[in-house]
């Protein structure tokens, strides 16, 4: 499981994990030619795998082993050798619920280096502050009010968005199938449903407090409080950190989807890729490919009022393709480059934020989470 490579400050990297292990793919800042290394963690099934750019930089890979479970490693130089936690992620007893799976890993802000979060399924929350050798369960959320009300969506109630606040670190959001969006400003002590404009077409209700599905929830990358989702039942903008959410699914092929990327840097473009669903079925279940066929990444600069597909090296015929929630991120190079990974193992990017693609992959396993970074 060791990756041999040259790899030096600047560089870009693409991290694919995939049902079968994980890759990393690097390139220097022109990203025209691309390294792939060999498979790391064979045979696992790895849902996400970051590069942590504080300090020296490291690796965390998630990984849902299914004998022993659960697991998160470290890395320090690029997949050559790993570290496990002293501790890792586990729900008390007191919850009545074990750990599944871990969907997502997230660093803290830049001002605390140690500072690490997870999210597991069951819903459920976790933060490292020593760099991920040990894990505390943050219990305001396994212990919400509301939890009763939660259900699992057709991936698992999972807790698969973790949103932390560049300038206010005790600011965060998490989004969770089928939940919704909460939000803390106590740094976890307690966290508040943030769906106000959500639809759940799927319940009783069209707009309740809690039990919508986002899909996959991001940040404007400048820092501002503006943040994107693709929810289940259509596309979202908030201004405002999330208080109040606006419909901006008009002008998209479809309303469902599930992955969703921001521009690095212009708060105003965003990217999501449109799915088709059985007609008439609110649950989603069945089809889940790009709509029509066509392999369609729709971008807009304006925050949602106009869409405009891009498709220029792109399948547009016989295309049954599907992406997972993280199956799509942009880096942060100018033109930033925009990845996309398939869950029958294609890996698609564009150098000048869409306008044109290539096929960087192919073959590889289904394709769990696509991240970026820029080694330091």
């Amino acid at each position: 499981m060791q990756m041999e490579t040259d790899l030096k400050a600047g560089d870009v990297l693409i991290l694919v994990g995939t049902r079968k292990g994980a890759f990393i793919f690097s390139s220097d800042a022109d990203r025209s030619d691309w390294e792939m290394s060999e498979l790391l963690w064979p045979g696992s099934d790895v849902f996400h795998v970051v590069y942590d750019d504080r300090g020296d930089g490291c690796l965390y890979v998630v990984e849902n082993n299914p004998i022993f479970g659960a697991q998160i490693h470290r890395s320090r130089d690029f997949g050559a050798s790993w570290e496990d936690p002293k501790e890792g992620p586990s729900l008390g007893s007191a919850s009545g619920i074990s750990l599944n799976r871990i969907w997502q890993i997230v660093p803290g802000p830049s001002d605390q280096p140690d500072v690490v979060y997870a999210g597991g399924e069951p819903a459920s929350l976790f933060k490292s502050e020593d760099g991920g050798d040990t894990w505390n369960e943050v219990e305001a959320i396994t212990k919400h009010p509301t939890r009763g009300s939660w259900v699992p969506g057709f991936g698992g109630m999972c807790l698969h968005s973790i949103l932390v606040d560049p300038e206010s670190p005790n600011r965060m959001r998490i989004g969770i199938s089928a939940a919704g969006v909460f939000g803390t400003e106590d740094g976890g002590s307690s966290w508040q449903p943030m769906n106000k404009g959500v639809r759940a077409d799927f319940m009783g209700v069209r707009f309740p407090e809690v039990g919508q599905c986002p899909h996959k929830m991001v940040a404007s990358g400048d820092g501002s409080q503006t943040l994107y989702q693709q929810n289940h039942c259509g596309v979202y903008r908030s201004d405002d950190g999330g208080n109040e959410w606006i419909d901006i699914s008009d002008g998209l092929p479809s309303r469902f989807g599930l992955a969703a990327a921001t521009h690095p840097h212009d708060p105003d473009t965003f990217y999501v890729l449109p799915e088709d669903k059985v007609v008439g079925d609110e649950l989603g279940g069945g089809m889940r490919y790009v709509t029509d066929a066509k392999m369609r990444v729709f971008r807009s600069r304006n925050r949602g009022q106009d869409w405009e597909a891009l498709t220029a090296g792109l399948p547009q015929e016989g295309a049954y393709l599907h992406a997972m929630r993280d199956g799509m991120t942009t880096d942060a190079m100018d033109p930033c480059g925009v990845y996309v990974g398939t869950s029958t193992g294609q890996l698609y990017y564009s150098r000048d934020e869409g306008d044109t693609w290539k096929l960087l992959a192919d073959l590889l396993p289904p394709i769990n989470s696509v991240e970026t970074g820029i080694v330091v």
